[in-house]
């Protein structure tokens, strides 16, 4: 007997999509533009024995119509290169490999702390190992390190009294921790964590006087602990809950100090039906900001402390028409500086419908809210996205 076909191993596909962008800055005051994209995309996966390793890259075109009637440069391209590597030694050891790679202007797609629209080649690079290790039926380890690089190209000279996103963001950010696991039934496992933050900013150009202080007077060294339970309560609800305490230093400065805060990451997921699930989640952090101003005692912004509420929506109407639905809320409050104990709020939002004409091609449609609020004068925003496209997939 003949074997069969071996399995695709690569994919081709691509999006071509007219759209409508009200606030194509992301900027305080409007500016809105009819475009089209084009985003193809290539992908391979390759299954050997005890590995599994995966490539894909994403490209992007932009063309905006309105930014050429005033003589601004219409296009935005992106990049989008991911890796994943899952190896497994044995039955008891498994290593997980991950990067992803985007270079792009959107805040929407380079998540690296400014708020707006950033020309250039802009760059966040995020790679994480994990080595999952089973000691004995009942106990077990997951052992973890990430790094994450972040590169604005700012080509515009930086001044001290307004500071260019390259001296306020530029970093490399590390994550090295352990996971103790106990797993008291088969649907229930229990652990206990830690996790040391490392954060060091790579501008090294002047972003405040009185006194004067520099990009590394930002960097930070974070310990985190924490507690959590993971619970498959039925074959179609699970959820997992960490909560715990940072300790976060800020040590690169004339006066250096520390700060406690509460740390969470919890989320619920429930398959309600074939290809449709909901998921839920809540988590308490920090992340970085571009706001830095200092305040009377001379401490900068060192950067934002966040909780976010999120719950995405998958639905399979039939086999061939799907939809999502996505929504965030964040309140982020500033850590020192002249803004210390107020923030901004901020609302994500968006809905999507694809529908597969046949085999190869679908057609979609969708919908992008956003809003920022913030105590800041001149920083809030709102973007409304529509589009309209064609997809092929081969």
């Amino acid at each position: 007997m003949e074997a069969g076909p071996s399995p695709k191993i690569w994919n081709v596909a691509a999006n071509l999509r007219g759209f409508y962008d009200d606030n194509y800055a992301v900027a305080h005051n409007k500016q809105g533009s009819f475009g089209f994209e084009v985003s193809p995309s290539v992908s391979v996966n390759e299954s050997y024995q005890q590995t599994d390793l995966g490539v894909r890259y994403t490209f992007g075109m932009y063309y905006y119509i309105q930014r050429a009637d005033n003589g601004l440069n219409p296009l935005d391209y992106t990049h989008q290169g991911d890796l994943w590597l899952d190896h497994a030694f044995n039955e008891r050891f498994k290593l997980n490999v991950t990067d992803s790679l985007v270079i792009a202007q959107d805040p929407a797609l380079f998540q690296g702390g400014s708020q707006v629209r950033v020309n250039g080649n802009n760059l966040n690079n995020h790679a994480a190992v994990t080595l999952n290790a089973e000691w004995t039926r009942q106990f077990s380890t997951a052992t973890h390190y990430s790094v994450n690089y972040i590169e604005y190209s700012d080509s515009g000279t930086n001044s001290a009294s307004n500071p260019n996103n390259a001296a306020l963001l530029n970093r490399i950010e590390q994550n090295v921790g352990i996971d103790f696991q106990w797993h008291f039934q088969p649907e229930t496992m229990g652990f206990i964590g830690y996790n040391y933050s490392w954060v060091q900013y790579l501008g090294d150009s002047l972003i405040s006087t009185s006194p004067d202080q520099y990009s590394s007077a930002r960097n930070s060294r974070t310990h985190y602990g924490y507690v959590g339970l993971s619970e498959q309560f039925s074959p179609n609800l699970s959820g997992t809950a960490r909560v715990g305490a940072s300790l976060t230093d800020i040590y690169n400065t004339d006066s250096p100090y520390t700060s406690l805060a509460p740390y969470a990451d919890i989320n619920l997921t429930y398959t309600y039906t074939a290809g449709s699930y909901v998921q839920a989640g809540f988590t308490q952090d920090q992340n970085a900001t571009d706001v830095v101003a200092p305040g009377t005692n001379g401490r900068l912004t060192a950067y934002q402390e966040s909780s976010v509420f999120y719950m995405d929506v998958n639905h399979q109407f039939t086999p061939k028409l799907s939809g999502s639905l996505t929504s965030q809320y964040q309140y982020s409050s500033y850590k020192e500086g002249a803004y210390s104990g107020t923030g901004d709020n901020s609302i994500n939002a968006g809905i999507n419908l694809n529908y597969w004409i046949n085999q190869h091609f679908s057609a979609n449609a969708g919908y992008n809210f956003s809003e920022l609020f913030s105590d800041i004068n001149g920083r809030g925003n709102s973007r409304n996205v529509v589009y309209l496209g064609l997809g092929a997939n081969y």
